[in-house]
């Protein structure tokens, strides 16, 4: 990891390597969406258990609307 890469940048490019290397020539699609599904998921857990489960708090902290965090805790069943 270089001195000016994040811990969590260097984690996603080694990680993503990592997949990339363990398919072996399989042909791969949507890589995009996995990693933003991967991340995701525990951030949304992570920040609402932070806030202990204020959702305008969280959207505040996440930077996004307090909708748009509903929407998303409604798709990876986050409560």
């Amino acid at each position: 990891m270089s001195q000016s890469e994040p811990e969590l940048s260097a984690c996603v490019r080694r990680l993503v390597t990592e997949y990339f290397n363990h398919l072996d020539g399989e042909k791969c699609s949507n890589v995009h969406d996995l990693v933003i599904s991967s991340v995701e998921k525990p951030l949304l857990e992570v920040v609402l258990s932070h806030t202990a489960g204020n959702q305008t708090r969280a959207s505040e902290i996440l930077g996004i609307n307090r909708n748009t965090l509903r929407k998303k805790m409604q798709h990876y069943g986050v409560k």
